[in-house]
């Protein structure tokens, strides 16, 4: 279908577009050395041509976006937006993710996430946080609940836009020898002498079971079986004195071992040991930013406290991420902080504390997630919180943090 008036005089638009097709949108258009509002006429043009139904796209949390369109195109889409009973924002975000999808770049590869929940200080809650992100990474989004089937011939353009329309596909690893992950999931831990992610980073060549066999899908009707767990490990406790005596190149132990997986999953969360050894430098040299990867998409989640102690201890991780970025000539990020189990009534030093963190500016509080009983109730009767209590406030700064790293 032409355009009304392709040239000449413009007329504004005024709606709403999710931070991650804005983002894309943006980054995209000036790679391809194009005008946003020559992208985003050319997307809505291409949405009003294609007679097939597209994947509904989520839009909850779409923020104001204006752009400028050719005169008469802004009425011609909204009465298509009213003809095929869509919304103009759904309408809009179909078509900005049509014509990302009908622009790609030369050579462009997607690159799973990787985000690796990290402190070497325990008890702030890296478990509690790395199985909630997790889910709200993999949960069913309220819009994507009414999305249409999609045909065969759309399956590459639901790929495209999947991550917007539905819950991604997440693998949760449970690298802390301490298993609490896997026990709070109600699983057990993978016994000595077994196969498992220790036997794929120190002996590979020994290894008869892929990991992705050893993968657990996490049950709960929010998850829709997109997501798993690669259990812990009894004998991940020998790990760092296995790396010392590794003769292959130990910092990417982790990486080799995990790289097989990479294809069947969206992101990969780590949920790390509280340590500062050759296990934690495998574990931060597998979220370092990749060649080609765009800044923000994979890196550290750092959950902290809101006391004096856990800034002494993020000092020193901040040291071992620095000395391991100098030894590799590599960029490590940190996506954000988190402020766990944070209670107001524990007066001043809780207060002031949230409040330094907060401040700090970067890397950015993601969320400031509450000290609720509905966690422990849910670690008692080894069920996903958000599927235990996904209304409760624990549940709602989950799913906080994972609107803030999709938006990337």
């Amino acid at each position: 279908m032409a355009s009304p008036n392709p040239g000449g005089e413009r007329e504004k638009l005024v709606s709403k577009l999710p931070a991650s097709l804005r983002q894309d949108l943006k980054v995209r258009a000036a790679q391809l050395q194009t005008d946003v509002q020559d992208a985003v006429a050319d997307g809505i043009m291409a949405w009003r041509a294609r007679t097939d139904e597209l994947p509904t796209v989520n839009t909850a949390g779409a923020e104001s976006f204006g752009t400028y369109l050719p005169e008469g195109l802004y009425d011609a889409f909204k009465e298509d937006c009213r003809t095929r009973s869509v919304s103009y924002i759904q309408g809009l975000a179909q078509a900005v993710a049509l014509w990302l999808y009908e622009h790609p770049l030369a050579g462009q590869q997607v690159t799973v996430r990787r985000i690796v929940v990290c402190n070497q200080k325990g008890g702030v809650g890296k478990t509690a946080v790395s199985a909630g992100v997790a889910e709200a990474l993999a949960e069913e989004q309220p819009e994507a609940e009414a999305a249409a089937p999609v045909s065969t011939a759309q399956d590459a353009l639901a790929e495209a836009t999947a991550s917007a329309a539905a819950g991604l596909r997440v693998l949760l690893v449970d690298y802390d020898p301490q298993g609490h992950l896997s026990h709070q999931l109600g699983l057990r831990a993978i016994p000595a002498g077994e196969e498992s992610l220790i036997t794929h980073m120190l002996h590979r060549d020994q290894a008869k079971t892929s990991l992705m066999d050893l993968t657990v899908a996490i049950e709960g009707d929010r998850f829709g079986g997109r997501l798993r767990i690669l259990p812990a490990a009894f004998d991940a406790f020998l790990l760092d004195s296995g790396l010392t005596t590794f003769r292959g190149p130990r910092h990417a132990a982790l990486e080799r071992a995990l790289a097989p997986l990479e294809e069947h999953f969206d992101v990969i969360v780590v949920d790390s040991p509280p340590s500062l050894g050759l296990a934690m430098d495998a574990a931060l040299y597998y979220g370092r930013q990749r060649d080609e990867e765009k800044p923000g998409r994979s890196g550290l989640l750092i959950p902290v406290e809101a006391e004096d102690t856990s800034a002494q201890a993020y000092g020193m991780l901040i040291s071992q991420i620095d000395s391991l970025a100098r030894d590799y000539d590599i960029f490590i990020e940190q996506l954000g902080l988190v402020v766990n189990k944070f209670d107001s009534r524990r007066g001043y030093i809780a207060t002031s504390s949230r409040d330094k963190w907060v401040a700090l500016g970067t890397p950015r509080v993601l969320a400031v997630v509450p000290d609720v009983k509905e966690q422990r109730e849910a670690v008692r009767v080894q069920r996903p919180l958000l599927d235990y209590a996904p209304d409760c406030e624990q549940s709602h700064q989950m799913r906080k943090i994972a609107r803030g790293l999709r938006a990337v």
